[in-house]
Parts: C-alpha cells; sequence; structure tokens
C-alpha cells in the first residue's frame, strides 16, 4: 500500500470536509491509503501551546509524515488569498526534508476553502503550490474532463479542489459539485503516485 498524506489546516471545518473527501478519493484507488494529519494554529502568545494531541480529528503531522508518503495532498483555507500562518509555520520547517531531496518526484495537489465567492482561491492555490514546486514535486490538478469543474456554481479550480463555504452560513458543506471534484482529485492523486511507482 502507498500512503498518500493529505495533510491541511482548518479553522471552522470546511477545509476538514474537502480533506475527507479528498481521503475517500485516495482510499478509492486500489493500492493506496489515504494518511489524514493537520497541523496545530500558531499563537502570538509566546507562552500559547497546543497540545501534543488534538482534542479531535487527525492527528497533528510529523515531518516524517511527509518523509513516508508517496504523494500529498496541501490545504488550506484562503487568508488574504494565501495559506493560513499554522501551515505556512509547518512547512517553514521542512528545511531538513528540502536538503535531502525527500519530497522530490513525488505527486502534490492543493485544496482550499473561503466565506466570500470572491475570497482568493486561485491565488491560495497558486501560492501553495510554491514551496511543493520548491521541494520539486510533481504538480496535479483537476483536468476538465471531470465535468463537474464545467457546471459547478459554487467551487472547483483546475489548480485544486475548493469550496465556497459561505460566511455566516452555518452547516451547508461540500455541494455535490465540490464533493465530486475532491473525490477526484483525491484519485487523480493517488493514481498518479502509484504509476509513478511503477515507473521507478
Amino acid at each position: 500500500m502507498k500512503d498518500i498524506l493529505v495533510l491541511y489546516y482548518s479553522r471552522h471545518g470546511a477545509t476538514r470536509e474537502l480533506a475527507l473527501a479528498i481521503a475517500q478519493g485516495v482510499d478509492s484507488v486500489p493500492g493506496a491509503a489515504a494518511r489524514v494529519r493537520t497541523v496545530p494554529p500558531v499563537s502570538a502568545v509566546c507562552e500559547a501551546v497546543a497540545p501534543d494531541i488534538p482534542p479531535d480529528g487527525p492527528p497533528y503531522a510529523e515531518l516524517r509524515d511527509l518523509e513516508e508518503c508517496a504523494a500529498l495532498a496541501l490545504g488550506s483555507p484562503t487568508r488574504f488569498g494565501n495559506m493560513a500562518a499554522p501551515l505556512k509555520y509547518f512547512l517553514d520547517g521542512t528545511t531538513p526534508q528540502w536538503l535531502a531531496g525527500a519530497l522530490a518526484g513525488k505527486p502534490a495537489c492543493v485544496f482550499t476553502s473561503t466565506g466570500s465567492l470572491h475570497g482568493g482561491q486561485e491565488s491560495t492555490l497558486l501560492s501553495m503550490m510554491l514551496p511543493l514546486l520548491h521541494h520539486g514535486m510533481l504538480l496535479v490538478g483537476i483536468p476538465y474532463a471531470e465535468s463537474a469543474l464545467t457546471t459547478t456554481l459554487t467551487g472547483g479550480t483546475p489548480y485544486g479542489a475548493s469550496h465556497h463555504a459561505r460566511t455566516g452560513a452555518s452547516g451547508e458543506g461540500l455541494s455535490a459539485d465540490e464533493r465530486a471534484l475532491a473525490f477526484a482529485l483525491g484519485a487523480r492523486l493517488a493514481r498518479t503516485a502509484l504509476k509513478l511507482d511503477e515507473r521507478s
């Protein structure tokens, strides 16, 4: 089995929903298994610490998760058109993996959620690709062969899966198109990882 790391930060749960849909797509591919991980929040208060184990959901990521994975799906809510600080903080600590080339040649994809329709989904996805390119990863997007990409009235981009969470709305969850595109992205990432492994 090839472990596909689904690594995300979520503040209100929308990005977590996308992560779980992507993980389902990964798990639908024989020979691949999703390893879902999150990162703790960061704080401007120097004494603030997060517990070693989150109170609910997946465990916090460790650097060895990156080293052991066959592929990476990276997700964050948008913060002014960029990834959230907790995920950036985690990535900023991956210099040893960069120096060792631990992620070079592995496929990766990105996903995000926004509270507003024009909240910077595409710029966030593009900015999340930058550290992955520096690590030498091979980026996988969503092709227009996925019919939901041309019909969606909510989230979904060729750069990666996305969700329009609608600020102030409660419990709407992913639309059918958003869920389908996230699932398809997870499956495509897993299939790519397996094909690359066959050729190595």
